[in-house]
């Protein structure tokens, strides 16, 4: 896929007003917008022609966005955006862990969901850092060009919003860096971040890392501070 094909967008959302605005902004932005306002039907979409990123509503019929979203990503990194009207933290944070990469929440701007969606759709096309870059830490190898990254040479199944805190943490091996730092390297866009989701990043990650969370191998926490990629892994 080369940089100047538009982004496909699958809208999943039951509110048909809010649909309709939505898709007609994006599509006058350039973006190829396809809408289903059932969650069963927009699971089904999104397997059969996977699109560049997913709009996801989290109350919706059929199959609620939580199931739509935890049952899609066993079979697709596709990046996923949470909508919802929901948004205190503990909801947030209830989204990243089922596997959520970005949440946003009901009245949003336009132009914020936009830049989201466009954040979104680089980081999946590796197109987050250079495109060329490769990066060794131990076992550890990283290609940022192909948005791949091998344990022992094995494929780790990492979303996008992973596989950016991942890179970052390598480009930077045996340095600590704050949450702040980690969400400014990360999200790159007009985000509405918070500490929170990357404590649930670094959560998945080590699970795909096959990391102790008590005694990690490579992901550590330094109390008070921050998180580091260990560079003797």
């Amino acid at each position: 896929m080369s940089e100047s094909d538009p982004i496909k967008v699958l809208l999943i959302e039951d509110d048909d007003r809010l649909a309709r605005l939505t898709a007609r902004y994006l599509e006058s932005h350039g973006l190829v917008v396809t809408v289903s306002a059932d969650g069963r039907a927009g699971l089904a979409e999104a397997l059969r022609s996977p699109p560049d990123v997913v709009l996801l509503d989290l109350m919706l019929p059929g199959l609620s966005g939580m199931e739509v979203c935890r049952q899609l990503r066993e079979k697709s990194d596709v990046p996923i955006v949470m909508v919802t009207a929901l948004g205190e933290e503990a909801d947030k944070v209830l989204g990243l862990e089922g596997g959520a990469d970005d949440y946003l929440p009901k009245p949003f701007s336009s132009r914020e969901l936009l830049a989201r969606v466009r954040a979104q759709s680089r980081r999946a096309r590796g197109r987050s850092g250079p495109g060329a870059e490769r990066v060794h830490v131990g076992p550890l190898s990283i290609d940022a060009g192909s948005h791949a990254a091998r344990l022992d040479g094995k494929l780790l199944p990492l979303t996008s919003a992973e596989f950016a805190l991942l890179v970052a943490l390598a480009r930077r091996p045996g340095r600590v860096l704050s949450r702040d730092q980690l969400i400014e390297l990360t999200k790159g866009s007009a985000d509405e971040a918070f500490d929170r989701s990357i404590d649930v990043s670094i959560s998945r990650l080590r699970q795909k890392l096959g990391d102790d969370p008590k005694n990690p191998r490579f992901l550590k926490t330094v109390r008070g501070v921050g998180y580091l990629l260990a560079d003797d892994g």
